[in-house]
């Protein structure tokens, strides 16, 4: 079986987590590192080589594979350079600043016959498996609402990320990972996105963003990020016709709720609450909800390089496929028109 003998372009933030995850991957060994600033060369591994230029390092025979942690707008120069000198690749998301670009990449990584995947590694996020477990389990019965929340409170982008000419912004950063969640869980068509996004204190690039996605399959999915929310969260909310199902945080924390029966008609009697009487929204008889415990899943971000390297040694299919990465970025094109226009965009 062949290693992934792996060459990281882009030795910044994401490059230096690359090398700290695969660390742990027994398939996997550094062979060298890339970044035009030499700076953030300086703390390479002993033993791995270093160089300021892409090109040379895909000059490297023994490299088999690149992974490609570069400002977004490099992605699609980066990957066909790479493509051409007959290396497989990752290169990192957004997969591309435009699905023209996409296509161009993927195109030549098939001309050139090399393996080519977007890191879309948070499909293994824990707190989206075990809801996509609830969603494909069909425990809740039939879905009519998702929800999908990611909040926080630094409110600044950081890095090259702060520039719209360099592909910035938290559409681009965040967005296109929950993005991929949501079309990943619901397998359906998409008939209209609805979305708003905004610079609520960055000046160049979205800081802020609601998504609302009506599938054909009749379920609602609202996707809310924004940095400078100051209550932070991250959260998921499934509907279902038996029940309601809650995640907190990245991990397996939540419950599924049901009901012991439904109101047969509204009762006559009317509930006094604290905003005044009400009827459909006065607090449960007691005993009438009770809980039960999510699925449990175990997964982890290295499963993404499992996969890649079960996939290049012809044990299993790429999971992140070119069509699914393409059906993003179109997505993602289609939530700046909807936020452009304020208007709801058909999409598939």
């Amino acid at each position: 079986m062949e290693k992934l003998k792996l060459g990281i372009i882009g030795y910044g933030f994401m490059g230096h987590e690359h090398v700290n995850a695969l660390e742990k991957f027994e398939n996997a060994e550094i062979i060298a590192v890339c970044d035009n600033n030499p700076q953030q060369l300086e703390d390479a591994k002993e033993g791995v080589l270093t160089f300021e230029d892409y090109r040379d390092l895909l000059n490297v025979e023994e490299i088999n594979t690149v992974i490609i942690a570069v400002p977004n707008t490099l992605h699609k120069e980066v990957s066909i350079a790479a493509a051409k000198a007959g290396k497989n690749i990752i290169c990192e998301k957004p997969a591309a600043m435009s699905v023209e670009e996409f296509d161009e990449m993927v195109k030549a990584a098939e001309e050139c016959k090399v393996l080519f995947s977007i890191h879309h590694q948070r499909r293994w996020d824990k707190d989206f498996r075990v809801m996509k477990e609830v969603y494909d389990q069909k425990l809740l019965g039939d879905i009519y609402l998702i929800k999908s929340q990611l909040y926080g409170v630094n409110g600044n982008m950081h890095d090259w990320h702060v520039f719209k000419e360099m592909g910035g912004g938290m559409l681009y950063d965040w967005g296109v990972h929950l993005i991929d969640q949501m079309l990943d869980m619901v397998d359906s068509k998409i008939d209209t996105i609805f979305a708003d996004v905004q610079n609520v204190i960055n000046k160049e690039v979205d800081d802020y963003f609601k998504i609302i996605i009506k599938f054909k399959n009749k379920v609602t999915a609202e996707i809310e990020l924004g940095t400078y929310y100051l209550v932070p969260d991250r959260s998921w909310f499934m509907g279902g016709k038996k029940g309601s199902a809650l995640s907190n945080g990245f991990g397996q924390n939540g419950k599924i709720v049901r009901t012991r029966h439904l109101l047969e008609n509204v009762p006559g009697k009317i509930t006094m609450s604290a905003s005044g009487p009400t009827r459909s929204f006065g607090p449960p008889e007691p005993g009438l909800l009770y809980e039960e415990e999510l699925p449990k899943v175990e997964v982890s971000a290295l499963d993404y390089f499992e996969n890649y390297w079960n996939a290049l040694n012809g044990k299993e299919e790429i999971v992140v496929k070119a069509d699914q990465v393409r059906r993003v970025l179109t997505f993602m094109d289609a939530v700046r028109k909807s936020a452009e226009t304020n208007e709801a965009i058909q999409f598939e």
